[in-house]
Protein backbone atom coordinates (compact mmCIF):
# COMPACT_ATOMS: atom_id res chain seq x y z
CA UNK A 1 0.00 0.00 0.00
CA UNK A 2 2.73 2.67 0.98
CA UNK A 3 4.53 1.91 -2.57
CA UNK A 4 1.25 2.63 -4.09
CA UNK A 5 0.39 5.85 -2.21
CA UNK A 6 4.61 6.42 -3.44
CA UNK A 7 3.97 5.77 -6.96
CA UNK A 8 0.66 7.38 -7.51
CA UNK A 9 1.22 10.91 -7.50
CA UNK A 10 4.50 10.41 -9.52
CA UNK A 11 2.96 8.69 -12.48
CA UNK A 12 0.14 11.25 -12.54
CA UNK A 13 2.45 14.00 -12.54
CA UNK A 14 3.71 13.16 -16.12
CA UNK A 15 0.50 13.01 -17.49
CA UNK A 16 0.15 16.28 -20.00
CA UNK A 17 -1.97 18.79 -19.11
CA UNK A 18 -3.32 20.18 -21.95
CA UNK A 19 -5.46 23.26 -20.69
CA UNK A 20 -3.17 25.72 -21.50
CA UNK A 21 -3.28 24.74 -24.86
CA UNK A 22 -7.04 24.17 -25.69
CA UNK A 23 -7.25 27.77 -23.95
CA UNK A 24 -4.77 29.59 -26.80
CA UNK A 25 -6.07 27.23 -29.55
CA UNK A 26 -9.52 26.54 -29.41
CA UNK A 27 -10.26 30.60 -31.18
CA UNK A 28 -9.45 29.14 -34.27
CA UNK A 29 -10.54 26.11 -34.28
CA UNK A 30 -14.29 26.81 -36.69
CA UNK A 31 -17.39 24.84 -37.08
CA UNK A 32 -18.21 24.25 -40.95
CA UNK A 33 -21.74 23.58 -42.15
CA UNK A 34 -22.43 23.40 -45.84
CA UNK A 35 -25.82 23.04 -47.59
CA UNK A 36 -26.79 20.97 -50.68
CA UNK A 37 -29.38 20.56 -52.89
CA UNK A 38 -30.24 17.14 -53.71
CA UNK A 39 -32.72 15.32 -55.45
CA UNK A 40 -35.53 13.69 -52.53
CA UNK A 41 -35.74 9.92 -51.96
CA UNK A 42 -38.97 8.61 -51.93
CA UNK A 43 -40.47 5.47 -50.51
CA UNK A 44 -41.89 4.65 -46.99
CA UNK A 45 -38.91 5.28 -44.02
CA UNK A 46 -37.02 7.57 -46.34
CA UNK A 47 -34.78 9.63 -43.72
CA UNK A 48 -32.79 12.65 -45.26
CA UNK A 49 -29.66 13.57 -44.72
CA UNK A 50 -28.52 10.54 -42.79
CA UNK A 51 -25.59 8.31 -43.46
CA UNK A 52 -26.18 4.90 -45.32
CA UNK A 53 -23.81 3.32 -43.03
CA UNK A 54 -24.56 -0.75 -44.41
CA UNK A 55 -23.83 0.70 -47.77
CA UNK A 56 -20.04 2.02 -46.70
CA UNK A 57 -17.19 0.07 -46.79
CA UNK A 58 -16.32 -1.24 -43.49
CA UNK A 59 -12.94 0.12 -43.13
CA UNK A 60 -11.40 3.08 -43.93
CA UNK A 61 -14.62 5.09 -44.76
CA UNK A 62 -15.03 8.92 -44.80
CA UNK A 63 -16.21 9.80 -41.32
CA UNK A 64 -17.38 13.02 -42.20
CA UNK A 65 -21.57 12.19 -42.62
CA UNK A 66 -24.35 14.04 -42.93
CA UNK A 67 -25.48 14.51 -39.64
CA UNK A 68 -28.32 16.70 -39.37
CA UNK A 69 -31.16 14.88 -40.42
CA UNK A 70 -34.17 16.21 -42.15
CA UNK A 71 -38.23 15.93 -41.30
CA UNK A 72 -39.61 12.49 -42.70
CA UNK A 73 -41.04 12.82 -46.17
CA UNK A 74 -44.80 11.79 -46.43
CA UNK A 75 -44.52 8.62 -48.14
CA UNK A 76 -45.32 8.96 -51.83
CA UNK A 77 -45.02 12.92 -51.62
CA UNK A 78 -41.27 13.29 -52.60
CA UNK A 79 -40.62 11.80 -55.69
CA UNK A 80 -38.61 13.76 -58.29
CA UNK A 81 -38.95 16.97 -55.97
CA UNK A 82 -35.89 18.35 -54.57
CA UNK A 83 -34.77 18.81 -51.35
CA UNK A 84 -32.00 20.76 -49.25
CA UNK A 85 -28.84 18.25 -47.24
CA UNK A 86 -27.21 19.44 -44.57
CA UNK A 87 -23.67 18.64 -43.19
CA UNK A 88 -21.20 19.87 -40.64
CA UNK A 89 -17.45 19.71 -40.34
CA UNK A 90 -14.76 21.09 -38.96
CA UNK A 91 -12.08 23.66 -39.83
CA UNK A 92 -9.37 25.58 -38.90
CA UNK A 93 -8.15 29.45 -39.73
CA UNK A 94 -4.29 29.76 -40.66
CA UNK A 95 -3.75 33.55 -41.31
CA UNK A 96 -5.34 36.24 -40.29
CA UNK A 97 -7.26 37.68 -43.10
CA UNK A 98 -9.71 34.68 -43.18
CA UNK A 99 -7.89 31.45 -45.01
CA UNK A 100 -9.46 27.97 -43.24
CA UNK A 101 -7.77 24.38 -43.87
CA UNK A 102 -10.71 21.52 -44.15
CA UNK A 103 -11.18 18.35 -45.94
CA UNK A 104 -12.55 18.13 -49.39
CA UNK A 105 -15.16 15.69 -48.25
CA UNK A 106 -16.44 18.22 -45.80
CA UNK A 107 -17.37 20.74 -48.77
CA UNK A 108 -18.22 18.74 -51.68
CA UNK A 109 -20.75 19.38 -53.90
CA UNK A 110 -21.70 22.69 -51.22
CA UNK A 111 -24.08 25.17 -52.34
CA UNK A 112 -23.64 27.10 -49.42
CA UNK A 113 -20.79 27.05 -47.03
CA UNK A 114 -20.72 28.29 -43.20
CA UNK A 115 -18.28 29.01 -41.42
CA UNK A 116 -19.09 29.35 -37.36
CA UNK A 117 -16.44 31.06 -35.16
CA UNK A 118 -16.00 30.28 -31.38
CA UNK A 119 -17.82 33.25 -30.80
CA UNK A 120 -20.47 31.78 -32.80
CA UNK A 121 -20.93 34.49 -35.02
CA UNK A 122 -21.19 33.06 -39.00
CA UNK A 123 -19.41 34.03 -42.25
CA UNK A 124 -20.45 32.58 -45.60
CA UNK A 125 -17.26 31.39 -47.37
CA UNK A 126 -15.86 30.56 -50.66
CA UNK A 127 -14.43 27.70 -51.83
CA UNK A 128 -10.52 28.74 -53.21
CA UNK A 129 -9.69 25.16 -54.72
CA UNK A 130 -9.90 21.70 -53.28
CA UNK A 131 -7.46 18.61 -54.43
CA UNK A 132 -9.53 14.97 -54.07
CA UNK A 133 -6.31 13.31 -53.68
CA UNK A 134 -5.07 14.57 -50.48
CA UNK A 135 -8.94 15.25 -49.53
CA UNK A 136 -7.29 19.05 -48.41
CA UNK A 137 -9.73 22.10 -49.16
CA UNK A 138 -9.33 25.87 -49.03
CA UNK A 139 -11.73 28.12 -48.11
CA UNK A 140 -11.78 32.24 -47.61
CA UNK A 141 -13.71 33.84 -45.21
CA UNK A 142 -13.76 38.00 -45.14
CA UNK A 143 -12.02 39.20 -41.81
CA UNK A 144 -9.21 40.79 -40.60
CA UNK A 145 -7.49 39.96 -37.55
CA UNK A 146 -8.90 36.84 -37.34
CA UNK A 147 -7.35 34.10 -34.38
CA UNK A 148 -4.78 31.44 -36.23
CA UNK A 149 -3.29 28.28 -35.03
CA UNK A 150 0.27 27.87 -34.83
CA UNK A 151 1.52 25.43 -37.86
CA UNK A 152 4.12 23.02 -36.81
CA UNK A 153 5.89 20.38 -39.08
CA UNK A 154 4.74 16.59 -38.74
CA UNK A 155 8.34 15.14 -39.79
CA UNK A 156 9.47 16.25 -36.11
CA UNK A 157 6.73 14.01 -34.68
CA UNK A 158 7.47 10.69 -32.66
CA UNK A 159 4.97 7.30 -32.43
CA UNK A 160 4.29 7.41 -28.67
CA UNK A 161 4.31 11.36 -28.60
CA UNK A 162 0.86 13.04 -26.93
CA UNK A 163 -1.27 14.83 -29.84
CA UNK A 164 -5.00 16.56 -29.05
CA UNK A 165 -8.03 17.03 -31.67
CA UNK A 166 -10.55 19.66 -31.38
CA UNK A 167 -13.55 19.75 -33.59
CA UNK A 168 -17.50 19.26 -33.56
CA UNK A 169 -18.31 15.55 -33.55
CA UNK A 170 -21.54 15.07 -34.20
CA UNK A 171 -22.12 18.91 -34.40
CA UNK A 172 -20.64 19.72 -30.57
CA UNK A 173 -18.79 22.64 -30.98
CA UNK A 174 -15.12 22.54 -29.95
CA UNK A 175 -14.83 19.19 -28.17
CA UNK A 176 -11.47 17.88 -27.06
CA UNK A 177 -9.98 14.75 -27.38
CA UNK A 178 -6.15 13.47 -26.67
CA UNK A 179 -4.30 10.35 -27.37
CA UNK A 180 -1.10 9.27 -28.88
CA UNK A 181 0.58 9.01 -31.94
CA UNK A 182 0.50 5.10 -33.05
CA UNK A 183 2.30 5.67 -36.40
CA UNK A 184 3.58 7.76 -39.32
CA UNK A 185 3.79 7.45 -42.86
CA UNK A 186 0.88 5.26 -42.86
CA UNK A 187 -0.46 3.70 -46.21
CA UNK A 188 -4.13 3.72 -46.55
CA UNK A 189 -6.28 2.06 -49.84
CA UNK A 190 -6.93 4.57 -52.71
CA UNK A 191 -4.37 7.23 -50.69
CA UNK A 192 -1.27 7.13 -52.70
CA UNK A 193 0.02 10.76 -52.13
CA UNK A 194 -0.79 11.06 -48.19
CA UNK A 195 1.47 8.82 -45.50
CA UNK A 196 -1.20 9.36 -42.88
CA UNK A 197 -0.21 10.32 -39.33
CA UNK A 198 -1.85 7.12 -37.24
CA UNK A 199 -3.46 7.87 -33.84
CA UNK A 200 -6.04 6.41 -31.14
CA UNK A 201 -7.20 10.21 -30.62
CA UNK A 202 -11.13 9.60 -30.38
CA UNK A 203 -12.42 11.35 -33.90
CA UNK A 204 -15.96 10.83 -34.88
CA UNK A 205 -18.33 12.27 -37.36
CA UNK A 206 -17.64 15.77 -37.46
CA UNK A 207 -13.63 15.90 -36.46
CA UNK A 208 -13.37 15.84 -39.97
CA UNK A 209 -11.33 18.65 -41.31
CA UNK A 210 -10.75 19.74 -37.89
CA UNK A 211 -6.57 20.50 -36.43
CA UNK A 212 -4.25 17.77 -34.80
CA UNK A 213 -2.09 19.46 -32.10
CA UNK A 214 1.20 18.51 -30.47
CA UNK A 215 2.09 19.57 -27.34
CA UNK A 216 3.34 22.50 -28.13
CA UNK A 217 0.03 23.67 -29.66
CA UNK A 218 0.92 23.36 -33.29
CA UNK A 219 -0.90 21.81 -35.84
CA UNK A 220 0.89 18.87 -36.80
CA UNK A 221 -2.51 17.21 -39.03
CA UNK A 222 -5.68 17.40 -39.82
CA UNK A 223 -8.33 14.33 -39.08
CA UNK A 224 -9.63 12.94 -42.10
CA UNK A 225 -10.32 9.15 -42.10
CA UNK A 226 -10.80 6.09 -39.39
CA UNK A 227 -11.14 2.75 -39.60
CA UNK A 228 -14.33 1.75 -38.64
CA UNK A 229 -16.98 -1.27 -38.49
CA UNK A 230 -19.79 0.54 -36.89
CA UNK A 231 -19.70 4.13 -38.61
CA UNK A 232 -18.21 5.44 -35.50
CA UNK A 233 -14.62 5.73 -33.25
CA UNK A 234 -12.58 2.15 -32.86
CA UNK A 235 -9.59 3.11 -31.81
CA UNK A 236 -7.81 4.34 -35.11
CA UNK A 237 -7.88 7.52 -36.65
CA UNK A 238 -5.41 9.14 -39.53
CA UNK A 239 -4.59 12.76 -40.21
CA UNK A 240 -3.03 14.42 -43.49
CA UNK A 241 0.51 15.67 -42.40
CA UNK A 242 0.39 19.68 -42.46
CA UNK A 243 3.42 19.31 -44.52
CA UNK A 244 1.24 17.64 -47.24
CA UNK A 245 -1.52 19.98 -46.41
CA UNK A 246 0.28 23.37 -46.88
CA UNK A 247 1.66 22.13 -49.92
CA UNK A 248 -1.57 21.69 -51.37
CA UNK A 249 -3.07 24.65 -49.98
CA UNK A 250 0.11 27.41 -51.17
CA UNK A 251 -0.48 25.76 -54.42
CA UNK A 252 -4.21 26.23 -54.81
CA UNK A 253 -3.57 29.89 -53.39
CA UNK A 254 -1.47 30.75 -56.01
CA UNK A 255 -2.92 28.93 -59.36
CA UNK A 256 -6.13 26.91 -58.18
CA UNK A 257 -5.04 23.54 -58.55
CA UNK A 258 -2.10 20.95 -57.68
CA UNK A 259 0.79 19.78 -59.59
CA UNK A 260 2.56 16.77 -58.73
CA UNK A 261 5.79 14.78 -59.94
CA UNK A 262 4.94 11.96 -61.66
CA UNK A 263 7.31 8.87 -63.07
CA UNK A 264 4.38 6.91 -65.04
CA UNK A 265 5.31 3.42 -63.51
CA UNK A 266 3.12 0.56 -61.99
CA UNK A 267 4.67 -0.72 -59.00
CA UNK A 268 4.09 -3.69 -56.55
CA UNK A 269 5.38 -4.60 -52.56
CA UNK A 270 8.86 -6.69 -52.76
CA UNK A 271 8.27 -9.53 -50.25
CA UNK A 272 10.57 -12.19 -48.94
CA UNK A 273 10.30 -14.32 -51.97
CA UNK A 274 10.70 -11.94 -54.47
CA UNK A 275 13.65 -9.97 -52.74
CA UNK A 276 15.30 -13.46 -52.75
CA UNK A 277 14.73 -13.50 -56.48
CA UNK A 278 15.98 -10.08 -57.26
CA UNK A 279 18.73 -10.88 -55.48
CA UNK A 280 18.35 -8.42 -52.47
CA UNK A 281 19.48 -9.37 -49.16
CA UNK A 282 15.92 -8.32 -47.56
CA UNK A 283 12.62 -7.03 -48.69
CA UNK A 284 12.15 -3.67 -49.59
CA UNK A 285 12.15 -1.09 -52.56
CA UNK A 286 9.45 -0.90 -55.04
CA UNK A 287 9.29 -3.49 -57.74
CA UNK A 288 8.19 -1.94 -61.64
CA UNK A 289 5.60 -4.10 -63.19
CA UNK A 290 4.70 -1.98 -65.73
CA UNK A 291 6.37 1.26 -67.51
CA UNK A 292 4.12 3.43 -69.41
CA UNK A 293 4.68 4.07 -72.92
CA UNK A 294 6.55 7.83 -73.81
CA UNK A 295 6.43 8.51 -70.15
CA UNK A 296 9.36 10.00 -67.86
CA UNK A 297 10.37 6.45 -66.39
CA UNK A 298 10.36 5.19 -69.90
CA UNK A 299 12.43 7.96 -71.61
CA UNK A 300 14.72 7.82 -68.25
CA UNK A 301 15.23 4.30 -69.05
CA UNK A 302 13.54 2.34 -66.27
CA UNK A 303 12.70 -1.02 -67.01
CA UNK A 304 10.12 -3.90 -66.11
CA UNK A 305 11.95 -5.78 -63.07
CA UNK A 306 13.84 -2.95 -61.92
CA UNK A 307 13.29 -2.47 -58.05
CA UNK A 308 13.30 1.25 -56.76
CA UNK A 309 15.77 1.31 -53.30
CA UNK A 310 16.18 4.95 -53.10
CA UNK A 311 14.92 8.38 -54.51
CA UNK A 312 17.78 10.99 -53.90
CA UNK A 313 18.85 10.53 -50.48
CA UNK A 314 15.42 9.00 -49.51
CA UNK A 315 15.33 4.98 -49.17
CA UNK A 316 12.17 3.29 -50.24
CA UNK A 317 11.26 1.07 -47.60
CA UNK A 318 7.81 0.26 -48.86
CA UNK A 319 6.74 0.37 -52.35
CA UNK A 320 3.72 2.94 -51.30
CA UNK A 321 6.65 5.41 -50.02
CA UNK A 322 7.65 5.82 -53.65
CA UNK A 323 4.40 7.60 -54.81
CA UNK A 324 4.44 10.19 -51.67
CA UNK A 325 8.26 11.18 -52.53
CA UNK A 326 7.70 11.28 -56.27
CA UNK A 327 4.57 13.55 -55.99
CA UNK A 328 5.96 15.85 -54.22
CA UNK A 329 8.61 17.21 -56.43
CA UNK A 330 8.45 19.69 -58.40
CA UNK A 331 6.89 18.71 -62.27
CA UNK A 332 10.16 19.05 -63.76
CA UNK A 333 13.05 18.51 -62.08
CA UNK A 334 15.41 15.82 -62.70
CA UNK A 335 15.90 12.76 -59.80
CA UNK A 336 18.11 10.24 -59.06
CA UNK A 337 16.93 6.94 -58.34
CA UNK A 338 18.95 3.77 -57.21
CA UNK A 339 17.61 0.52 -58.92
CA UNK A 340 18.46 -3.14 -58.59
CA UNK A 341 18.79 -4.46 -61.96
CA UNK A 342 19.88 -8.41 -62.96
CA UNK A 343 21.53 -8.54 -59.32
CA UNK A 344 23.35 -5.43 -59.27
CA UNK A 345 22.57 -1.50 -58.33
CA UNK A 346 22.37 0.81 -61.21
CA UNK A 347 21.61 4.61 -61.14
CA UNK A 348 19.05 6.24 -63.16
CA UNK A 349 18.82 10.49 -63.67
CA UNK A 350 14.88 10.97 -64.58
CA UNK A 351 13.09 14.26 -65.19
CA UNK A 352 10.06 13.66 -63.30
CA UNK A 353 6.88 14.67 -65.08
CA UNK A 354 3.58 16.34 -63.89
CA UNK A 355 0.54 13.89 -63.13
CA UNK A 356 -2.25 13.96 -65.29
CA UNK A 357 -5.52 14.82 -63.99
CA UNK A 358 -7.18 11.43 -64.04
CA UNK A 359 -5.19 8.53 -63.87
CA UNK A 360 -3.56 7.42 -67.12
CA UNK A 361 -3.79 3.49 -68.02
CA UNK A 362 -1.86 2.24 -70.31
CA UNK A 363 -3.07 -0.80 -68.65
CA UNK A 364 -1.55 -3.66 -70.63
CA UNK A 365 0.20 -6.24 -72.75
CA UNK A 366 3.93 -16.24 -87.10
CA UNK A 367 3.02 -18.24 -83.61
CA UNK A 368 4.94 -20.81 -82.26
CA UNK A 369 3.46 -22.97 -78.77
CA UNK A 370 5.51 -24.49 -75.87
CA UNK A 371 3.58 -27.70 -74.44
CA UNK A 372 3.37 -28.45 -70.26
CA UNK A 373 5.58 -31.12 -71.63
CA UNK A 374 8.74 -28.83 -72.54
CA UNK A 375 8.62 -26.99 -69.21
CA UNK A 376 8.38 -28.23 -65.52
CA UNK A 377 5.69 -25.74 -65.13
CA UNK A 378 2.80 -27.41 -65.87
CA UNK A 379 1.41 -25.52 -68.92
CA UNK A 380 1.33 -24.78 -72.23
CA UNK A 381 1.85 -21.55 -73.86
CA UNK A 382 1.39 -19.82 -77.27
CA UNK A 383 3.18 -16.55 -78.83
CA UNK A 384 1.00 -13.34 -79.02
CA UNK A 385 -0.13 -12.34 -82.26
CA UNK A 386 0.83 -9.02 -83.79
CA UNK A 387 -2.48 -7.63 -82.98
CA UNK A 388 -2.45 -8.86 -78.98
CA UNK A 389 0.94 -7.56 -78.87
CA UNK A 390 -0.34 -4.03 -80.22
CA UNK A 391 -3.51 -4.21 -78.47
CA UNK A 392 -1.33 -5.14 -75.44
CA UNK A 393 1.69 -2.47 -76.00
CA UNK A 394 3.91 -5.54 -75.40
CA UNK A 395 6.98 -6.15 -77.69
CA UNK A 396 6.91 -9.99 -76.83
CA UNK A 397 5.59 -11.96 -74.45
CA UNK A 398 3.73 -15.61 -73.96
CA UNK A 399 0.28 -16.23 -73.58
CA UNK A 400 -1.05 -19.61 -71.17
CA UNK A 401 -3.57 -21.88 -73.49
CA UNK A 402 -3.63 -24.63 -70.76
CA UNK A 403 -2.69 -25.12 -67.41
CA UNK A 404 -2.86 -28.68 -66.57
CA UNK A 405 -1.20 -28.86 -62.99
CA UNK A 406 2.21 -28.37 -61.22
CA UNK A 407 3.42 -25.10 -60.36
CA UNK A 408 1.39 -23.42 -62.89
CA UNK A 409 -2.16 -24.74 -60.66
CA UNK A 410 -0.68 -23.87 -57.45
CA UNK A 411 0.15 -20.22 -58.32
CA UNK A 412 -3.00 -19.72 -59.85
CA UNK A 413 -2.39 -19.38 -63.47
CA UNK A 414 -5.22 -19.23 -65.79
CA UNK A 415 -5.29 -19.94 -69.39
CA UNK A 416 -5.00 -15.77 -71.24
CA UNK A 417 -2.89 -14.75 -68.70
CA UNK A 418 0.19 -13.45 -70.39
CA UNK A 419 3.71 -14.33 -69.22
CA UNK A 420 6.43 -11.33 -70.05
CA UNK A 421 9.53 -12.27 -67.69
CA UNK A 422 10.82 -15.26 -66.62
CA UNK A 423 13.61 -15.56 -63.26
CA UNK A 424 14.46 -12.37 -64.34
CA UNK A 425 14.52 -13.07 -67.89
CA UNK A 426 12.76 -11.22 -70.70
CA UNK A 427 10.28 -13.59 -72.63
CA UNK A 428 9.56 -12.44 -76.18
CA UNK A 429 8.85 -16.18 -77.06
CA UNK A 430 7.29 -19.45 -76.69
CA UNK A 431 10.87 -20.44 -77.84
CA UNK A 432 12.15 -18.49 -75.27
CA UNK A 433 10.30 -19.24 -72.48
CA UNK A 434 10.68 -23.10 -72.85
CA UNK A 435 14.86 -22.35 -72.86
CA UNK A 436 14.22 -20.13 -69.74
CA UNK A 437 11.80 -22.74 -68.08
CA UNK A 438 14.32 -25.55 -68.48
CA UNK A 439 17.45 -23.94 -66.75
CA UNK A 440 15.43 -22.49 -64.06
CA UNK A 441 17.12 -23.91 -60.41
CA UNK A 442 15.66 -26.10 -57.77
CA UNK A 443 14.60 -25.05 -54.28
CA UNK A 444 14.89 -21.22 -54.60
CA UNK A 445 12.67 -18.11 -55.07
CA UNK A 446 11.54 -17.42 -58.84
CA UNK A 447 9.73 -14.63 -59.91
CA UNK A 448 7.21 -14.45 -63.35
CA UNK A 449 6.14 -10.96 -64.71
CA UNK A 450 2.05 -11.98 -65.17
CA UNK A 451 -0.64 -9.49 -67.25
CA UNK A 452 -4.11 -10.23 -66.54
CA UNK A 453 -6.97 -8.47 -67.69
CA UNK A 454 -4.86 -5.48 -68.10
CA UNK A 455 -2.81 -5.34 -65.03
CA UNK A 456 0.28 -6.39 -64.09
CA UNK A 457 2.14 -8.28 -61.20
CA UNK A 458 5.21 -10.37 -60.29
CA UNK A 459 4.51 -13.54 -58.49
CA UNK A 460 6.93 -15.55 -56.93
CA UNK A 461 7.06 -20.05 -56.94
CA UNK A 462 10.17 -22.43 -56.15
CA UNK A 463 10.40 -25.72 -58.17
CA UNK A 464 11.50 -29.16 -56.39
CA UNK A 465 14.18 -31.25 -57.62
Amino acid sequence: MTLMLLFMPSAQAQLPDFTALVEKAAPAVVNISTRQTVQAQSGPGAFHGLPDLEGLPPIFREFFERSIPMPRAPQGRNKGRQREAQSLGSGFIISEDGYVLTNNHVIADADEIIVRLADRSELVAKLVGTDPRTDVALLKVDGKNLPTVKLGKSKDLKVGEWVLAIGSPFGFDHSVTSGIVSAKGRNLPNDNYVPFIQTDVAINPGNSGGPLFNLKGEVIGINSQIFTRSGGFMGLSFAIPMEVALNVSDQLKSKGKVDRGWLGVVIQEVNKDLAESFGLDKPAGALVVQVLEDGPADKGKLEVGDVILHMNDHPIVMSADLPHLIGAVKPGTTVNLVVMRDGSRKNLRIKVGSLPSEDEGQEMASTSTASSKDNRLGMSVIDLTVEQKKTMDLQGGVVIQEVQGGVAAMIGLRPGDVITHLNNQVIDSAKSFTKTAKALPNNRSLSMRVLRQGRASFITFKLAK
